[in-house]
């Protein structure tokens, strides 16, 4: 099967969890990454703001302005297919943007360099043991990842990983990755 047709499929797959389900599995996918050393020893997160199918990271980022700690999420850039972080303290710092996605409004917010952003809570449809994963397709975030020289984890449901992915020169794995029975 090709990264395409993985990507159709897990798509489908996030979509058909009840209500019910998907916020069992968002309550413990949160309560395991705010419980993880990784959270603990990091002040400033990187993380995407969620999007309709995808596991609801705002529990993540209230839990961290709660403690103090710094939100930073990403603006594309869609000619050279790159992202920047900015650091957000409210949700009034975000507008739509194409596909419905929510990202930072760069006039309201501070724009903050890749190697201040601590922990990176990177977003997957697919993973795989070794931490490969597939994304949306843009290729946004392998670029990112490149040269990022912290942490790096993805949080997934246990359907959501996968015998070995099909990975390429340019993929990038994350350092761990959180599901509902715990780290993988």
């Amino acid at each position: 099967m090709d990264k395409s047709e993985l990507r159709k499929n897990a798509i489908s797959m996030l979509k058909s969890f009840s209500e019910e389900e998907r916020k069992n599995i968002e309550e413990i996918l949160t309560q395991n990454v705010v419980n993880s050393d990784f959270w603990k020893q990091s002040a400033v997160v990187g993380v995407t703001i969620s999007n309709s199918f995808e596991w609801n990271t705002k529990p993540i980022i209230e839990t961290a302005w709660n403690e103090g700690k710094s939100i930073c999420v990403p603006k594309c850039r869609p000619k050279d297919r790159k992202l920047e972080f900015y650091k957000i303290n409210t949700y009034e710092q975000l507008e739509v943007v194409y596909y419905n996605l929510l990202e930072p409004i760069p006039e309201k917010t501070e724009k903050i360099d890749k190697r201040m952003i601590e922990l990176l809570i990177v977003p997957g449809l697919l993973f795989d043991g070794n931490g490969f994963r597939i994304g949306f397709g843009g290729g946004y975030y392998d670029r990112f990842l490149s040269d990022f020289p912290n942490k790096r984890i993805s949080i997934a449901s246990n359907e959501q990983i996968v015998e070995g992915l099909p990975a390429e020169p340019l993929d990038i794995p994350v350092d761990r990755i959180i599901t509902e029975s715990g780290f993988l």
